[in-house]
């Protein structure tokens, strides 16, 4: 009967038997048209890899997806979950006042202690007024009949290490918001502030000030030069590391006005620093030295008087401002959270990776191929693979905290990092998703809603780009629709 089969049949069933990868489906088989819009780009040098799974899980499209790749701030999806998952949707960091002496009519003897512990969110993002702490333990010193401290105030960052940054930041990006220097007493995202008008004559210099109350706590050199109207505004900011002091240099078109958030160095200090002046600048007087002390402190064994706790909003509160406007420190700061938290020693980068690592191999990385230097996704060095990072974007609806997580990302054309992208798109709306921006890289990730009524999990990156980053973005966006019309 064999012999009675056609030749066609017989190849058919020789190719099952000896060659069966021959007849099987490819990954990804339904990739060629993404791949068309990248070859007829002005990218197509650029190295590209995606992988685009359904909500179960079965790969829909991909190339070069088990590559390896650097993800930028989609980082941020792998780590803003660990922290969900470790510290649980409910924590609350804590920032403690103390008191160590006692009050004898209007003067408090001795000193006031100020506990740290890891708050990203003592700032104007989060609270309508960036001093509202400061302000409340003023009432509180206030209202106490309180109006000369003789003692020191006292910071403890202790609850962290003392390395203020993840090892491979770029020494140029270190002087601005998005890298700012890492500690356990945060304020104001460990920024000051700075407003630029260039409201005088071309070839003269514009006029600065600055936020928290022009603090000398930072000294500006403001060598900037006003030029006709019709030029462009050129930035030039530049802190020299390990000091305060702030080069200005840009140059500003006559009129322009300029806002810019930089960093300070010894974050913990700053925050003391300007509570001492606030304390000041309502009439409480400070004759004591501003200190920080690293040192164990058994805080519950007497000597020191609790004059108020301050706890944060919930974690998942916090990882919206992660995740939809990429916020670098609140990553960084957590991270080194989950050590204090989980093994009690000051918390660091180095051990904090190692709990990543951790969670990530147990959702499925390949952790033999991850490089992880940093929570953020700011360090070139970081890698790990499309494929990884795609499919642990499907094994996250099966979380608890996935409704918590899925809320936290931006959404195509109304906020954070995708307000101003896909808003002309059909996407707009449809697409809860991450970016990610470093030099040549551009990724982005998420949970695409079709037009068919599917959810599809997208990992997308770009990486070794040398055209403009709007390039980028407009391919990733043809990409999307195509999904979108597609599926």
């Amino acid at each position: 009967m064999y012999s009675s089969w056609s030749n066609a049949v017989k190849l058919a069933i020789f190719g099952l038997i000896v060659f069966p990868f021959l007849i099987q489906p490819a990954a990804g088989q339904n990739s060629e048209p993404i791949r068309e819009i990248i070859e007829n780009s002005a990218a197509s040098s650029s190295f590209w890899s995606f992988q685009v799974r359904n909500s179960s899980g079965d790969i829909l499209e991909e190339y070069n997806g088990e590559s390896l790749i650097r993800p930028a701030s989609n980082l941020k999806l792998v780590t803003s979950a660990a922290y969900l998952d470790q510290l649980g949707p409910d924590f609350q960091f804590e920032t403690v006042l103390y008191g160590s002496g006692e009050q004898r009519e209007n003067r408090w003897n001795g000193d006031l202690y100020i506990r740290g512990a890891g708050d990203p969110s003592i700032n104007g993002e989060a609270y309508d007024d960036p001093l509202f702490l400061f302000q409340r333990w003023y009432s509180i010193l206030d209202s106490m009949g309180v109006e000369v401290i003789n003692g020191n105030i006292i910071g403890h960052d202790g609850y962290f290490d003392d390395v203020p940054y993840p090892r491979g930041w770029e020494w140029d990006d270190l002087s601005y918001y998005y890298a700012p220097e890492i500690s356990a007493l945060s304020f104001n995202k460990n920024v000051v502030d700075l407003e630029v008008r260039a409201d005088g004559e071309p070839g003269s210099k514009p006029s600065i000030t600055w936020f928290p109350f022009e603090t000398p706590y930072v000294q500006f050199i403001n060598e900037q030069r006003i030029t006709p109207g019709d030029t462009s505004f050129d930035e030039s900011y530049r802190r020299d590391l390990g000091s305060n002091t702030i080069y200005l240099r840009s140059t500003l078109p006559e009129g322009h006005y300029e806002t810019e958030p930089l960093s300070v160095h010894n974050p913990s200090l700053y925050f003391i620093d300007t509570f001492k002046r606030y304390l000041q600048l309502m009439g409480i007087r400070v004759e004591g030295q501003l200190l920080l002390s690293e040192e164990p402190i058994a805080w519950n064994e007497g000597g020191f008087t609790e004059l108020n706790r301050h706890r944060s909003r919930p974690l998942h509160t916090m990882i919206d401002r992660l995740n939809r406007e990429s916020d670098n420190l609140y990553a960084e700061m957590m991270l080194k959270t989950l050590v204090a938290e989980r093994y009690g020693v000051p918390g660091s980068t180095e051990l904090g990776l190692e709990i990543m690592k951790g969670f990530m191999n147990d959702h499925g990385f390949d952790t033999t191929a991850v490089t992880l230097r940093d929570a953020s996704g700011m360090a070139p060095a970081t890698l790990l693979k499309t494929s990884d990072l795609n499919r642990f974007l499907v094994d996250m609806q099966e979380m608890p905290y996935f409704d918590q997580y899925y809320n936290s990302l931006s959404v195509a054309g109304r906020n954070g990092t995708l307000q101003y992208r896909f808003y002309n798109s059909s996407i707009t709306n449809n697409f809860f998703g991450k970016t990610g921006f470093m030099s040549g890289v551009r990724s982005i990730s998420g949970y695409l809603n079709t037009s068919g009524g599917e959810r599809l999990v997208i990992t997308i990156a770009t990486n070794n780009y040398t055209v403009r980053t709007a390039v980028v973005d407009s391919i990733h966006q043809q990409i999307l629709d195509y999904l979108y019309t597609r599926y």
